[in-house]
């Protein structure tokens, strides 16, 4: 008589499940509290592109190769550094492409770098040391 009365209650079953409910929403709040405190929440989507490029100078000239990674919009891309110089107009770089930069400035030994700069993220995507006289 006892086993029936046993089996056949179920007043418990509500709290459990709402203590687990109230677990799960906590777990979950945190998660994307913390993910927002934390600057995670506004660095994803916003990466510079990975990319290997290679450069050959020839006495003011210099050639920037791209080897392999995503495609650069030369708009996005500027000159920095010891040496000075000035970038193709407005393209699309894809993997074996090149463009020429035209030095301005800058002297052997003196260290160049190309930029990425597209407002949401920024990052150096090679340096090259002059190997002569710009």
């Amino acid at each position: 008589m006892q086993l029936r009365k046993l089996l056949a209650e179920e007043r418990a079953v509500s709290p459990v499940i709402g203590v687990i409910l109230m677990v799960a929403i906590t777990v979950i709040l945190a998660a994307v509290i913390g993910t927002f405190v934390l600057g995670l929440g506004d660095s994803v989507g916003n990466q510079t592109p990975q990319v290997s490029l290679s450069f050959e100078q020839d006495g003011s000239d210099l050639t920037v190769t791209h080897e392999g990674g995503g495609d650069i919009d030369i708009g996005d891309l500027r000159i920095a550094g010891e040496a000075d110089g000035d970038l193709p107009s407005d393209t699309t770089i894809q993997t074996g492409d090149s463009f020429t930069v035209t030095l301005t400035s800058g002297a052997e030994g003196e260290e160049i770098r190309i930029v990425y700069d597209d407002g949401d993220a920024s990052g150096t995507l090679g340096t090259f040391e002059l190997t002569e006289d710009a």
